[in-house]
């Protein structure tokens, strides 16, 4: 006969942060008195469906146990016993989370069935039940309260202080001369403590964008030396915080992009306020690929394209990761989209998110194309070829339109003329996104946005082509080959 233990509870934190420890399937050993160690076998993520933990108990017994289900939406996980010591037959327990009314708790759901020996059924029962759940709760609170850092919501509770914050191991890829991306190398070393002000994160996917090619190669050295590592983005778990830093708890899934690199690591500090909280449904890859794109976007569409329905937007590389954003985006809010890509398979992609014509070409000549089709032109260009396409992109743009020159694939854009732009009463502009999220609310709304539009359907998680943290040269020239379709992560 099985027996069933269910237990409740109400945790006073952010049903994000207690999820945060909860969904690590290997997070135990940290918080709950009676586990003494624990791993992950085979060397798999914690959060990976199918992984096994196996642990000892402070009383000497030993468990494996396998995670089945993990529901990021649902705030639930599933998992059972593979193989114990203590004797628990055919175990398997559920853990569930909603939030409180007031968004600032948690009530917390465990409860499990499994078979026991004849006459072991209460004293197997009370183990679970008391040992087990209700234990966990107190331990949870306790880990919460000392171990992380719940300002505001016990005041006047005494506190014991935060252990000193000390360098973890990190592996950061540099670049040791400017050049091609066989110069981008890896190597082992410290990251230090978070400085105030400071988060610092344990990164597990890493946004590659052709800005990082600019700095490698030195077109803009005040940036970046040799010896500097390269990155603008990440997404990953809070480790701990410097002084000062208020709304970031260690677990939190977070995300960031910054104005200066650094990002090529598997742990780094950097300002809190570069920082976002990562919604649930949105994983670590998601997020590096889509945080500076996105944003970027955002920017284009809503502050200096002002685009609405009808409006002759064309995008370059519009199967690359900005473009693809670009053109689903633009087409949600009517616009009508030309796209530039350089091959077949590129503009089936361009197509599926929102072009309604495509141009393949390699050789930056387009603007007969636009024309043919829009008989006054593009309103408005996005342009990240750069002086190879500048004389097509003049060509191509309406009158009263505008240029947005977002990069320089093909070398810098020799400077701008007034009076020839006037020719057009043209305007021009080359925006640089971090002014644009200047302010912790800023990049809060932009990025609320960004989640928003993934959430409805506006946007689409693009294609995400994965290397290694080591593999950032091939990574690298992948980019450069013109050959990638969407987005480049990194991942440590």
């Amino acid at each position: 006969m099985l027996q069933k233990v269910v237990r409740s509870t109400v945790i006073d934190a952010p049903i994000e942060r207690v999820w945060a420890v909860l969904r690590d399937f290997n997070s135990h050993d940290q918080w709950h008195a009676v586990v003494d160690q624990s791993r992950i076998e085979r060397g798999e993520r914690s959060d990976r469906v199918g992984c096994v933990r196996s642990f000892t108990l402070k009383d000497g017994n030993r468990i494996r146990e396998q995670l089945l289900t993990l529901d990021d939406r649902e705030y639930r996980s599933t998992y059972r016993i593979v193989e114990a010591t203590v004797p628990l037959q055919r175990y398997v327990a559920t853990v569930t989370l909603k939030p409180v009314t007031d968004g600032r708790r948690t009530f917390w759901h465990w409860e499990s069935t499994f078979a026991t020996p004849p006459g072991m059924e209460r004293e197997l029962r009370d183990m679970v039940a008391q040992g087990v759940y209700e234990a966990g709760f107190a331990n949870l609170r306790q880990h919460l309260a000392t171990g992380g850092d719940l300002r505001g919501t016990s005041q006047g509770a005494s506190r014991e202080p935060m252990p000193r914050a000390l360098p973890v191991p990190m592996r950061r890829v540099v670049v040791t001369r400017y050049g091609e991306a066989e110069v981008l190398q890896a190597q082992d070393g410290e990251a230090p403590a978070p400085g105030e002000g400071e988060v610092r994160i344990r990164q597990r996917a890493i946004g590659v964008n052709y800005f990082d090619v600019y700095l490698r190669r030195g077109w803009i050295p005040p940036m970046l030396v040799p010896g500097d590592t390269p990155g603008m983005e990440a997404a990953g778990t809070v480790i701990d915080v410097g002084a000062g830093v208020h709304g970031f708890l260690p677990g939190d899934r977070v995300a960031y992009l910054g104005p200066q690199p650094g990002a090529y690591c598997s742990v780094r500090s950097v300002p809190a306020a570069w920082v976002v909280r990562l919604p649930p449904a949105v994983e670590d890859a998601t997020a590096a690929a889509l945080l500076l794109k996105g944003l970027t976007a955002d920017c284009l569409l809503r502050d200096l394209g002002h685009v609405r329905a009808g409006t002759r937007l064309l995008v370059h590389a519009a199967a690359g990761g900005v473009g693809l954003l670009l053109c689903a985006w633009a087409r949600r809010l009517g616009a009508r989209v030309i796209g530039t890509v350089s091959s077949e398979e590129k503009a089936r992609v361009a197509r599926d998110h929102g072009c309604e014509q495509v141009i393949v070409t390699r050789d930056y000549r387009f603007a007969d194309a636009v024309r043919r089709h829009w008989d006054g032109g593009a309103e408005l260009i996005v342009d990240g070829l750069g002086e190879a396409a500048r004389d097509e992109n003049f060509a191509a743009l309406a009158r009263c339109g505008h240029w947005i020159s977002l990069g320089q694939a093909s070398g810098g854009l020799q400077p701008i003329s007034p009076d020839w732009l006037v020719q057009k009463s043209a305007t021009f502009s080359r925006p640089v996104v971090f002014d644009y999220v200047a302010t912790p609310a800023a990049l809060a709304e932009r990025a609320q946005r960004l989640w928003a539009a993934l959430a409805d359907g506006s946007l689409r998680t693009p294609p995400i082509e994965r290397w290694s943290l080591d593999a950032a040269a091939r990574a690298h020239e992948r980019l450069e080959s013109r050959t990638t379709v969407g987005a480049v992560v990194l991942t440590a």
